[in-house]
């Protein structure tokens, strides 16, 4: 089992940036594919982001894909997500997810079982 604590959410303009940060603990972080989601009122929760385990692959949902960067830090038990550009519409509560299982790509949204209690973002238009 790991532990995921979020942070770095907050009130920003249209157009303005942010970056979250997911401190991981318990299972072996550096073994672990990791993954960032959001949910939106009335909405269901939706895939954001992922990283592999080694940091050598990352995929991003299109409505993300050229304003969000996702990274890692193995050394810090760390997953962020940089978020440029925002727009009123990325409003919603951001998840951190890790996979299930160790070694994984983080190519599908599917394999994340664990997540932290969640940041809120809004961005004001």
């Amino acid at each position: 089992q790991v532990q995921l604590v979020e942070s770095g959410g907050g009130l920003v303009q249209a157009g303005g940036s942010l970056r979250l940060s997911c401190a991981a603990s318990g299972r072996t972080f550096s073994r672990t594919a990791m993954g960032w989601f959001r949910q939106a009122p009335g909405k269901e929760r939706e895939f954001v982001a992922a990283i592999s385990w080694s940091g050598g692959g990352t995929y991003y949902a299109d409505s993300v894909k050229g304003r969000f960067t996702i990274s890692r830090d193995n050394a810090k038990n760390t997953v962020y997500l940089q978020m440029n550009s925002l727009k009123p519409e990325d409003t919603a509560v951001y998840y951190c997810a890790a996979d299930r299982f160790e070694f994984g790509l983080g190519s599908s949204p599917n394999t994340f079982g664990s997540w932290g209690q969640g940041t809120q973002v809004t961005v004001s238009s």
